[in-house]
């Protein structure tokens, strides 16, 4: 039987084999729903591109140490944090909060399907999808 899940030194465990391809295609799906839903709201692409790696701009967390920016990383790479941005959004009918919400979603999904997940406290490059770079 093949392992589903690889366990690296640290004894941490990453996803491996088909969990792996189908948490990937999720990414491709929510950035995929996420740019269908922006084109609903019939804002600016240009928006859309000019904000769409800002969620990036987390890993200026890093500077206080791998802790710290993994954290900051996770906070802002959650689904979740996006999905109450977006339902507070449409809640108080604030359209700012939405369009922040299907940016936030789409990048996600898009960091996701590329294989760039949530971070480990021990390196940037250790994340819940496996380690990044070379195998």
């Amino acid at each position: 039987m093949t392992a589903l899940f690889n366990a690296d030194t640290n004894g941490t465990a990453t996803v491996t084999g088909m969990p792996l391809i189908l948490l990937r295609l999720e990414g491709a799906a929510m950035l995929a729903a996420a740019l269908y839903a922006w084109h609903l709201t019939g804002d600016s692409w240009l928006v859309f591109g000019l904000l769409f790696f800002t969620p990036d701009l987390a890993m200026l967390g890093y500077l206080a140490g791998p802790r710290a920016g993994a954290t900051a990383y996770n906070l802002v790479h959650s689904y979740a944090v996006a999905g109450l941005i977006g339902a507070i959004g449409l809640l108080a009918g604030a359209p700012l909060a939405v369009a922040a919400a299907l940016i936030l979603a789409g990048h996600i999904g898009f960091d996701r399907m590329l294989g760039y997940g949530l971070k480990y406290p021990d390196a940037f490059g250790h994340t819940h999808l496996g380690k990044l770079g070379k195998r």
